[in-house]
């Protein structure tokens, strides 16, 4: 009789202990969990933050003013359009503010070929 409550007290603190392991590691798992949850929050925030940046840096506006500021462009207007057109052989470019046509013929005459 004493043998077999030895052998159950055995399985019974086995079973204690083994317990005891699994709340511990069903605790660090949890922990962890909660953890990578609050970081993907974080980043979703972070992701939303990004976009909210991207569409306003996309926005026409921001585009016309950074082209303006930074690029020096202006919006083209009849009083500065140069037309080039191909006739017979040679570039041709006319407009109000035409360069002289050796030079136009080799810098169009570059950008038409592939």
């Amino acid at each position: 009789m004493t043998r077999v409550n030895i052998l159950l007290l055995v399985a019974v603190l086995a079973s204690a202990l083994f317990l005891v392991r699994l709340q511990y590691q069903s605790r660090t798992i949890y922990t962890a969990v909660d953890a990578e949850q609050v970081r993907a929050r974080k980043l979703d925030n972070e992701r939303e933050a990004l976009d909210v940046q991207k569409r306003a840096q996309a926005a026409a506006l921001h585009i016309e003013s950074t082209a303006r500021s930074r690029l020096g462009m202006r919006e083209a207007t009849p009083a500065i359009t140069q037309y080039v057109q191909y006739r017979d052989g040679r570039t041709v470019i006319s407009g109000p503010a035409a360069v002289p046509a050796s030079a136009a013929a080799t810098s169009a005459t570059a950008r038409s070929r592939p």
